[in-house]
């Protein structure tokens, strides 16, 4: 489980082909205090690191995983979110986030706005956003400022823009996303008693 506050980048080294999944090595400052085993979020999914030597670490994606995630365009060079898992005796400074990605979403907009940016997404899935909640973008914990059917915005502060991968993020794009876990239960639990 994860906050979505971004620790951390890292850069795609290597990617190798092992039958139907894809191993991915990266290079991070963080590589040196992981653990193998240890759950990372990479722009929202969770993957498991499997190796560790100096500043670089792998972690194996299944095929669903590249289905459901952009981690399938992916190429050497590519700077990444990061994130550990949450410690239970810390703060839960973003909302809930499990790494498990809901599916991909278009930029379809781009725009500075007084000191910030604004991105707005557009998606196919068949989940719900609200206005002033959460979702996470690539692994980041954001506010929704702008909820409709199949889009949403957020907005961007300096910091988030500066140390996360939004400052290369451009229209066009896919991204992905993770609608918030308590929104997804009281959607489902209205839908299993039929309440509109």
């Amino acid at each position: 489980m994860f906050t979505g506050i971004i620790e951390n980048q890292a850069t795609v080294i290597s990617i190798t082909q092992k039958g139907s999944n894809v191993d991915f090595v990266f290079e991070s400052a963080l590589a040196p205090e992981l653990k193998i085993d240890q759950s990372l979020s990479h722009n929202g999914v969770c993957l498991t690191v499997t190796s560790i030597a100096e500043n670089t670490y792998t972690v194996t994606a299944i095929q669903e995983t590249l289905n459901k995630t952009t981690l399938g365009s992916w190429r050497i060079g590519d700077e990444i979110n990061i994130e550990r898992s949450m410690l239970m005796n810390g703060r839960l400074d973003g909302h809930i986030v499990q790494g498990h990605v809901d599916g991909v979403a278009r930029c379809i907009e781009k725009s500075f706005e007084e000191g910030s940016w604004r991105f707005t997404f557009t998606h196919s899935l068949d989940e719900v956003t609200v206005e002033k909640g959460s979702i996470a973008v690539n692994g980041v914990s954001l506010t929704v400022v702008n909820a409709q059917p199949k889009a949403f915005s957020v907005c961007i502060i300096p910091y988030t823009y500066e140390y996360t991968s939004f400052n290369s993020l451009s229209v066009n794009d896919m991204v992905n996303v993770e609608f918030d876990i308590l929104g997804k239960y009281a959607k489902k639990i209205l839908e299993r008693y039929d309440v509109k």
